[in-house]
């Protein structure tokens, strides 16, 4: 009888442990999502990140950083030493990567930004999207004022990336990497709605040694 009732028990478990472990099932993606969706590359030592070219018309206004599987050391060196990298992927579904998956993609690399005059630097890449960041879907921007509010991605060793909170036009989008373990207030009143990135270095003073790692404002205007 002991027996019987403990090889019960313990079935009884190991049903509930596969169950647990059963993946669940996503809805199918949606084709709105399908795409050529560029992506802006930086780094932070060997680290290679990528960031979402983002608009406020749907569906590209999907806010996206990713830190990258890199074994390519040429591409490393490349984020590294250019003032920007940015990259053409072929067709793939946005989607897959607001879920969090990882993702493998074939890419145009280009020195610059590959839709003004970029150079292409490797013409088929293999890009692996290793792990997710941050996803936000800007569906209800507010609307443009001088209030500039920040979210703020934790990362390894207390350091920090800040993402600009996009507005309504005219905004801008902004990345920053925060390298000191320092609490500091990074929502601010600037002088305008569209501040200029010296205004916003200053503004952010006290959070401590910064990298700047992306600033555009003409596609907000």
């Amino acid at each position: 009888m002991f027996t019987f009732i403990f090889s019960f028990i313990l079935l009884t478990f190991t049903h509930l442990a596969l169950a647990e472990e059963e993946p669940k099932e996503l809805p199918p993606l949606d084709p709105k999502y399908m795409g050529v969706h560029g992506m802006k590359l930086f780094n932070k030592g060997s680290s290679v990140f990528a960031s979402h070219m983002v608009s406020l018309e749907a569906p590209k206004n999907v806010q996206i950083l990713y830190k990258l599987d890199i074994d390519d050391l040429y591409l490393l060196q490349l984020v590294k030493d250019a003032d920007l990298v940015t990259i053409k992927p072929k067709e793939f579904n946005l989607q897959r990567l607001m879920r969090g998956e990882e993702v493998a993609v074939q890419a145009e690399v280009y020195m610059g930004h590959y839709k003004k005059e970029g150079m292409l630097t490797y013409p088929d890449m293999t890009i692996v999207f290793d792990k997710q960041l941050f996803v936000k879907v800007i569906d209800k921007p507010e609307e443009s004022n001088k209030r500039q509010k920040y979210d703020v991605v934790q990362m390894p060793n207390n350091e920090r990336i800040l993402i600009h909170q996009i507005q309504q036009a005219p905004s801008y989008e902004h990345l920053i990497y925060l390298s000191d373990d320092v609490n500091c207030i990074t929502n601010f009143t600037a002088s305008s709605a569209v501040p200029k990135e010296n205004e916003i270095h200053y503004k952010l003073t006290y959070c401590g040694a910064m990298k700047p790692l992306y600033y555009n404002a003409e596609e907000f205007l």
